[in-house]
């Protein structure tokens, strides 16, 4: 493991705070733009039998947001190993 003072630990935290963002914005657009926004043009379409815009509103976003914390994590395990700053 590094020590902090090294450009390894600050491009890790740049990686991170990059990648927290990203994954913030899809959660949002999903649960904020999917959900709610674009909920009435989405409730023309079926998905199991309930209209889509509701389906995102009610269902979809958690969803979504489960893969986002699994993709994180998995992210996160990976970035730290390639900036050497993994705890083993």
């Amino acid at each position: 493991m590094t020590t902090p003072g090294n450009g390894n630990a600050a491009a890790y935290w740049r990686a991170n705070l990059r990648l927290m963002a990203v994954l913030l914005g899809i959660w949002a657009l999903v649960s904020f733009g999917l959900g709610i926004v674009l909920a009435p043009w989405l409730n023309q379409f079926q998905f199991f039998g309930f209209k889509l815009g509701f389906f995102f509103a009610q269902q979809g976003s958690l969803y979504v947001f489960v893969l986002l914390i699994f993709y994180y994590a998995w992210r996160m395990n990976r970035l730290e190993r390639e900036l050497d700053v993994h705890e083993d």
